[in-house]
């Protein structure tokens, strides 16, 4: 085949994880991170925007047979990993709900899923529990236990429970065999003595009731999230009270030795969580922070390259001998990509090119943009073939003004679908930098926005949180310059206005 042909053949993936699902497993690598997840040891895993966090959710979803064959872990996703976010409805449905009722919501959700695969787990076994009969009995004659539901209609049933029956929540079946009235009761916080003779039970009790019953079937339960981002996006106050309600509940049951919650969110979501006050922070200790270096991102994007026949069948060389050391992985690289983009005796090799030209205000390269920037050079590429233009030099597949063109697709998806669309109150700031000069101080800013130095000071920090602006300078008379990621979909000016 000619380069031409490989490259209209070649697969590299997608940019988002949700989208690729079921091919993942052949472009991970095991890291450190990783295994320390599979151990248990961790139970927080933050990362950046794109960082990765929903392609490890994804991969223990799609390995959770495995967990629990191997360990008898048991993983029950409580997100569904592509389609529609769980708890997109939240913001509308449960504008009224406190944080103290978001943490009875979390404790009914985690309960309901978990005493579903209980209740199977029962039925198959032919085994007998008291705690697990306990619980499922509870959840069913409160109608919290509906067979064969999705974890949208679950959640949506435990919602509209707890509007009925705040702050206690009552129900009841009628035996069809004696026709006497089966009550039970579930209050959101502790029984009082009278309470407990009357049969009440606190969600606490039903979730050690629940810990028990797994106990007697040897099995832990991992009980994950992600997405959060998305679920909530619409309501920062929303946002804070779900959110700071989920890692109190999570706090609540570490003492649980069966039952875990794991979550996957934003470092930048929980930076907020923490500065709004949140003073249980610190005792949230099992966490790990997804990093990327430039090996491991040399390593995303060579497995992505060599996980195609054809190309490994170009060099002549196999997928294995590739990976097989990080030196050939670097090699390959350099057959495959030009040495430059920008060529000059101060330009950087394509690699660090790729890196700096994907790395947000944070100084940080998300594997989404710079596999995204992959993809778009392959198009790029054969676009230029389509125009005439003769092949790379040598036996390369990418020429540098491939890899060069392909930068303000990425910038523009970047800006628009990421940055503007979590961000749609800063848009009309950052509309205003249009074909202005990549860096900007406070009184730059204050004209263009036509506002106070102050005021530009207060906008201009919140695009260093939201990762546009790189804050550089002193603290007293800061400079905020626009990274090499967003210059393209604004058509900025090289320069210091």
């Amino acid at each position: 085949m000619n380069r031409k042909d490989i490259l209209q053949h070649a697969v590299f993936g997608s940019r988002i994880a949700e989208d690729e699902v079921d091919e993942l497993h052949g472009y991970f690598v095991e890291t450190d991170q990783w295994r320390r997840i599979l151990a248990g040891e961790v139970d927080i895993i933050f990362g950046a925007k794109g960082a990765g966090k929903s392609a490890l959710y994804s991969l223990l979803v799609a390995q959770k047979d495995k967990l629990r064959l191997d360990t008898r872990t048991l993983f029950l996703p409580a997100e569904n990993p592509r389609g529609t976010p769980v708890f997109r409805d939240l913001t509308s449905t449960s504008s009224n709900l406190s944080e103290e009722h978001f943490r009875s919501l979390w404790k009914l959700y985690f309960l309901s899923i978990s005493a579903n695969y209980l209740r199977t787990q029962l039925e198959h076994s032919k085994a007998k529990n008291e705690h697990a009969n306990i619980v499922i009995n509870m959840l069913t004659l409160n109608g919290l236990l509906a067979p064969n539901v999705g974890l949208l209609s679950r959640l949506r049933s435990i919602l509209e429970y707890m509007r009925k029956h705040i702050p206690s929540l009552e129900g009841g079946i009628t035996d069809p065999n004696t026709g006497v009235k089966i009550t039970g009761k579930i209050t959101l916080s502790e029984p009082s003595t009278e309470q407990r003779g009357l049969g009440f039970l606190s969600l606490d009790d039903l979730l050690f009731q629940l810990d028990s019953a797994f106990k007697f079937f040897k099995i832990t339960v991992w009980l994950a999230l992600d997405r959060l981002d998305v679920a909530f996006a619409d309501s920062e106050q929303l946002e804070g009270n779900a959110l700071r309600a989920l890692f109190r509940t999570y706090l609540d049951m570490q003492v649980l030795n069966q039952v875990k919650v794991k979550i996957f969110l934003r470092d930048d979501i929980w930076r907020k969580i923490v500065n709004g006050g949140f003073r249980e922070a610190s005792h949230v200790t099992k966490t790990t922070t997804i990093s990327w270096d430039q090996q491991s991102l040399l390593n995303l994007v060579v497995k992505r390259l060599a996980s195609n026949a054809e190309i490994c069948n170009h060099y002549c060389m196999s997928e294995e001998q590739i990976l097989s050391t990080a030196q050939l992985q670097g090699e390959f690289f350099d057959r495959v990509f030009p040495p430059q983009v920008d060529v000059g005796q101060r330009q950087p090799t394509t690699l660090d090119w790729m890196l700096s030209r994907t790395a947000d205000g944070t100084r940080r390269t998300a594997p989404r943009e710079l596999i995204h920037l992959l993809l778009a050079a392959r198009d790029e590429q054969l676009k230029l073939y389509q125009f005439g233009n003769s092949e790379p030099e040598g036996d390369k597949l990418f020429s540098r003004g491939a890899i060069r063109s392909a930068l303000p697709v990425v910038s523009k998806a970047r800006y628009d679908q990421t940055l503007c669309a979590e961000y749609p109150l800063l848009k009309p700031y950052l509309d205003k930098l249009e074909r202005e000069k990549t860096q900007q101080s406070r009184d730059s800013l204050a004209v263009l926005w036509k506002c106070t130095a102050e005021k530009s000071s207060e906008i201009a920090e919140k695009l260093v949180e939201a990762g546009f602006f790189d804050r550089r300078g002193t603290k007293d008379t800061p400079s905020y310059w626009i990274p090499f990621l967003y210059r393209d979909a604004l058509d900025l000016v090289q320069g210091a206005a």
